[in-house]
């Protein structure tokens, strides 16, 4: 079944049109070693033949189902490269590009990528849209960026460059996402694309002889400060007392910020920023008046620091240190890193 020609899409003198037997010659002139890497492809460009089977298999798919709508991106009248949609699954397309030497770094590969996705959209039915891309090939992770696609995750060793495992991230976006070109498609794009950081919230509690309270956990063995990670969306502040009253069953409120602590990666965990909080004085009869989540909590203790220094991880040790010597030259909270003042505050520094 034949469902009409293939058709030209424009914008301004950058030109995506189907491939033509007549543009083989030309695009094996331009085959080079950064196509032939990031494609997996020998060094030496493919024979004529096998381009112009490349070249027909195409035009046989767009012709029989639409399934694969592939583009030769002309810029100023001149073979600039190729771009392809492929429908993988049922309003599903995988989006693939490359762009010749002579092109590269003028932003022609994301004005293309544009005009196809937005062609996958309207005359191909897709709902979404996406890029496999190898992390280490930064110019393509620029380019699906730059075309409005957000990155939405890492595969990890799914795909092989070289005989060996690589990673690959993976790109989407989809038909009512905003546009690229517009601030909520730009912030999009950013948020996606940006570091995130974790986040932690805990509480200093102390009774009425100045001991910490501690929880003792059922998933470690190193006692810790009671809190935990933040909630998206949620306030580091509104994260302690929800996690003291949960785990606790004690209603807490931070009465202020005692130390921000940036936490270098420790055993197989990323960096991240704590957020130390003073949760005031209490009776230390509170031990035995709390209600505990027994999934994460055994058991609670006050400690001084002979208690916590032998029971607590280095990096908490540290931390209990700091916020118990203070710093008399930081106002306010402390800023540590790995549990120790990182700021030289001394008058003139």
């Amino acid at each position: 079944m034949n469902l009409g020609e293939q058709p030209t899409l424009h914008d301004g003198d950058l030109v995506l049109r189907p491939w033509l037997t007549t543009d083989v010659e030309k695009s094996l002139q331009l085959h080079d070693a950064e196509i032939a890497r990031w494609f997996d492809l020998p060094a030496m460009a493919p024979s004529g033949a096998d381009r112009a089977a490349w070249v027909a298999d195409a035009h046989d798919e767009w012709a029989d189902s639409r399934s694969r709508a592939t583009f030769l991106v002309e810029w100023r009248g001149q073979v600039a490269g190729s771009v392809e949609v492929r429908r993988v699954a049922d309003g599903v397309g995988s989006l693939s590009w490359v762009v010749y030497a002579p092109f590269r770094r003028q932003g022609l590969a994301s004005r293309a990528l544009r005009l196809l996705v937005d062609f996958a959209f309207t005359e191909l039915g897709l709902s979404r849209v996406e890029a496999h891309v190898n992390p280490m090939n930064r110019a393509s992770l620029h380019v699906a960026l730059r075309a409005g696609l957000l990155r939405e995750g890492l595969l990890r060793a799914n795909a092989r460059l070289g005989g060996e495992p690589h990673d690959t991230v993976v790109f989407g976006r989809l038909k009512d996402d905003p546009a690229p070109g517009t601030r909520e498609g730009f912030t999009a794009m950013l948020d996606s694309a940006l570091p995130v950081k974790r986040a932690i919230a805990q509480g200093v509690l102390r009774n009425e002889r100045g001991q910490v309270l501690l929880c003792e956990l059922a998933y470690k063995r190193e006692w810790d400060l009671p809190g935990g990670v933040v909630d998206p969306n949620e306030s580091p502040a509104d994260c302690v007392a929800r996690e003291v009253q949960e785990e606790l069953g004690i209603t807490a409120r931070p009465r202020g910020l005692l130390a921000v602590d940036w936490m270098p990666p420790w055993l197989g965990w990323r960096d991240a920023v704590l957020l130390v909080f003073d949760l005031g004085t209490t009776p230390s009869d509170l031990v035995e008046r709390a209600v505990l989540e027994h999934r994460e909590i055994r058991a609670l203790h006050w400690a001084d620091e002979s208690v916590w220094s032998q029971r607590v991880a280095p990096y908490n040790d540290r931390l209990l240190r700091s916020l118990r010597l203070g710093d008399p030259r930081v106002p306010g909270a402390l800023y540590l890193e790995d549990g120790t003042p990182a700021l030289d505050t001394e008058p003139g520094a």
